[in-house]
């Protein structure tokens, strides 16, 4: 009997201990008052194992709040026991119930597969019809099982109907197809689309460019999209180098685009998506304007989209390359938290 208590204080014991490891509260940056976005929340989620999602969310964040003053909430995919930041952690995304409070929703997302608690969280957004952006690999964001409740999210969801292919296609208005440039090789620069010059989105956005290659994506993209940014696949891995010839610009994929969705008959809502987001793709200035602008127009802010808008990087940003296992170990949210 002794032993049996002994092992059960033990057990109490390691598990209260991993309970302390968690964060007690989900990483927040409060917007600067008096800026256009004031008295606005964005909710960014991250959960990548490649492309830095996690450092870049962060840094939009920063921006959305300290320039343009936007409170901002950011997620990350948390290891359950040690507390730290873990984009391989797939099954844990914790403090989703901050959506209930969200105007716009950032997700820079693969192949997640959490909790249906955590993907209620999502439904429940989605249906009533809030504003998305989606990021790079958000267009496979949900890999989930057959037999889990949510499994319609999942990017390669066979239903019938507006389902079929799952969240990428049905809200971001592409799945996972594959990659259109050499991965690695062929860097992107994005080509603002003649008719779409005058679009608020792109004002000032003519400076794009990114080390990710182009997505393919099946043309044309459905329903209301309409693109903004094509994808020009370069020969190599500078911002200077010559478009690749023949059939890879011909023509180029569409790498930002806009549309609508609606879940179960619910409101509409807006969307905009980037097939570009790595954290290396975000050191470009012209890629930040484009999404700082991409979230005043979800907010319904367009018009206070300003051409001289500031979106200097704030505090550091050392990020790292793309690859698998990458990401800097040991980081727990707190270790993002701005000094006064």
């Amino acid at each position: 009997m002794t032993n049996n208590h002994t092992l059960r204080t033990a057990s109490a014991l390691l598990f209260l201990l991993s309970c302390s490891f968690v964060s007690a509260e989900p990483l927040r940056y409060e917007g600067t008052p008096d800026l256009p976005g004031s008295g606005k929340h964005v909710v960014l989620v991250s959960g990548d194992e490649e492309y830095r999602s996690e450092e870049m969310v962060v840094q939009l964040g920063r921006i959305l709040a300290k320039r343009h003053g936007f409170d901002c909430t950011v997620l990350f995919a948390i290891n359950p026991v040690s507390g730290e930041i873990d984009p391989e952690c797939r099954t844990n995304i914790p403090y989703l119930e901050v959506l209930e409070t969200a105007d716009v929703l950032v997700v820079n997302l693969r192949f997640r597969d959490l909790p249906d608690d955590q993907m209620k969280r999502f439904d429940d957004y989605l249906k009533k019809g809030k504003p998305v952006l989606g990021i790079r690999t958000a267009t496979h964001a949900f890999n989930i099982p057959r037999d889990k409740t949510y499994v319609r999210y999942s990017f390669d969801f066979a239903g019938e109907g507006e389902w079929n292919q799952g969240f990428g296609r049905l809200v971001l208005g592409e799945t996972w197809i594959t990659h259109h440039g050499q991965h690695g090789s062929e860097a992107t620069r994005g080509v603002i689309v003649p008719e779409q010059k005058e679009n608020p989105i792109v004002r000032s956005c003519e400076d794009i460019f990114g080390p990710t290659n182009v997505y393919r994506i099946r043309l044309p993209l459905p329903g209301d999209s309409t693109p903004l940014v094509y994808g020009q696949v370069l020969e190599s891995m500078s911002a200077t180098d010559k478009p690749v010839a023949g059939p890879k610009n011909e023509p180029m994929m569409p790498i930002a685009w806009t549309k609508t969705y609606r879940i179960d008959n619910g409101p509409s809502g807006r969307v905009f998506a980037s097939t570009m987001g790595s954290s290396q793709d975000f050191e470009s200035v012209g890629l930040r304007r484009l999404l700082v602008n991409a979230v005043y127009w979800l907010a319904g802010l367009e018009e206070r989209i300003s051409m001289s808008a500031n979106v200097d990087i704030v505090g550091t940003y050392e990020t790292l390359p793309m690859g698998f296992g990458a990401h800097k170990k040991g980081l727990k949210p707190a270790d993002f938290k701005l000094l006064p």
